[in-house]
């Protein structure tokens, strides 16, 4: 009897677990980190909130289980280098508009510490191994990163989250247009 109460239990858990983090990706989404609470959270999951606490330990563990987010960052040595810029603008315009997490992660990121945190390690973990394909100057890649962060964030905080009704009106071919040779630039030319 032991052994078939196990794996019932352990269903239990992960769907305790699961419903935990889907509430919360949505909480995080739409309220931000600051004005979402554990409370709420649980509420949407129909737990009682000792159980957020028991799984994940505070708020903030709860935040950074619930926003893994992977990039899926493209392999930029199977494009010709001429292509790198455009591609990754085209690639994180995909990524804001199919992915409400990523637009929670930068809301927390400028109003939180451990949301600047996730962030920073989100693109550290991604975009540098990213930019180290494609970049002339090993020493350089950190930098590089960091200018193509910070061309990337900009677009995501004023079209997504502050909703600048210019940034907004801008079409994905401008944006394109726009973009794709400065973070051209910031990856493959020449250090000024």
């Amino acid at each position: 009897m032991t052994g078939s109460t196990k794996p019932t239990q352990a269903r239990r858990s992960d769907a305790t677990r699961t419903a935990i983090l889907d509430a919360a990706r949505e909480r995080f989404a739409a309220d931000g980190y600051d004005r979402a609470t554990i409370r709420a959270i649980a509420k949407d999951a129909r737990i009682d909130p000792s159980m957020v606490m028991r799984y994940f330990g505070s708020k903030e563990g709860l935040f950074a289980a619930a926003v893994a987010l992977d990039l899926r960052m493209p392999d930029l040595t199977r494009m010709s280098r001429e292509e790198v810029g455009r591609a990754l603008v085209g690639h994180f315009l995909n990524l804001w508009e199919e992915n409400e997490e990523l637009t929670a992660v930068l809301r927390v990121g400028v109003t939180n510490g451990a949301g600047a945190e996730r962030m920073q390690g989100i693109f550290r973990d991604q975009l540098l191994p990213m930019a180290r394909q494609v970049c002339p100057d090993p020493e350089q890649v950190p930098v590089r990163a960091a200018l193509c962060a910070a061309q990337l964030l900009g677009l995501a905080l004023t079209r997504y989250v502050l909703r600048l009704p210019s940034a907004r009106e801008l079409t994905r071919e401008e944006l394109l247009a726009w973009l794709g040779p400065t973070v051209q630039r910031y990856l493959t030319a020449p250090s000024p």
